[in-house]
């Protein structure tokens, strides 16, 4: 069963990103009935096939950071397009992101090699408006992941536990075996982790169900799981 810690889920998607099935303010009344206290709304950026485009998120200041009485953060899934660390987003644009996750999607960009992957994700991080890697745990994108997990830490960067990965249904296939490898690392240098829905449907806002029972299984430390605490996600945000 799913423990009752969990207050946030930053990693959501609307019909803004093309794949996803509901509005922003349909986002906001489920999260809110589910008890949340705060909502991320991360719709995919450009490169991503049929998603929003870059006015979509340049246009994102007149967009209301509470609705219902739930605080929103409102922001991008950026994708990685080069081995170097490359976003599909300028700088000037992520700078007035809420929140920021950094992905490799198949879509828009081939895997390479253990090298060139950890590459990606380490140029990423670099980029100081970037708050989050998501879902790591893609066996396509072969990771050296002690780089990436130590890196993480000393960037102040959150590492995702994706549970859309972890369900029978994900097509990022294998992923456990990368969580556990993930979460012992996160463990050992004391790098938070960060549970993300990746709902694109309103009833998969706060379904944490397959990753709570993975962070249940290898007993990874509650202290070091960022969505039990609004204030403690805030502060690692504001520190990048």
């Amino acid at each position: 069963m799913m423990r009752d810690i969990y207050v946030l889920d930053l990693h959501t998607h609307t019909y803004a990103s093309g794949h996803a099935y509901n509005t922003m303010n349909e986002m906001a009344l489920a999260a809110k009935e589910k008890g949340l206290k705060l909502l991320g709304i991360t719709d995919h950026a450009p490169a991503m096939t049929g998603s929003a485009s870059l006015l979509h998120f340049l246009n994102l200041k007149v967009a209301r950071r509470e609705k219902y009485g739930l605080p929103l953060l409102l922001g991008t899934e950026v994708n990685i397009v080069d081995h170097e660390g490359k976003l599909d987003l300028p700088d000037s644009v992520l700078a007035e992101m809420d929140v920021v996750i950094a992905s490799l999607h198949i879509r828009c960009i081939q895997p390479g090699t253990v090298e060139e992957n950890t590459n990606a994700y380490l140029g990423a991080m670099r980029h100081h408006r970037v708050h989050i890697i998501g879902h790591p745990d893609d066996v396509r994108y072969p990771v050296d992941y002690e780089k990436l997990v130590r890196a993480a830490g000393e960037h102040g960067v959150m590492i995702e536990l994706n549970n859309s990965s972890l369900s029978p249904k994900s097509f990022r296939k294998n992923a456990k075996e990368a969580d556990i490898q993930i979460l012992e690392l996160c463990r050992e240098y004391e790098v938070p982790v960060i549970v993300g829905s990746d709902a694109h449907t309103e009833e998969d806002i706060l379904n944490f169900q397959y990753a709570d029972a993975l962070l249940q299984e290898v007993a990874f430390p509650v202290e070091l799981i960022a969505n039990t605490s609004v204030e403690k996600v805030r502060e690692m945000l504001h520190k990048r």
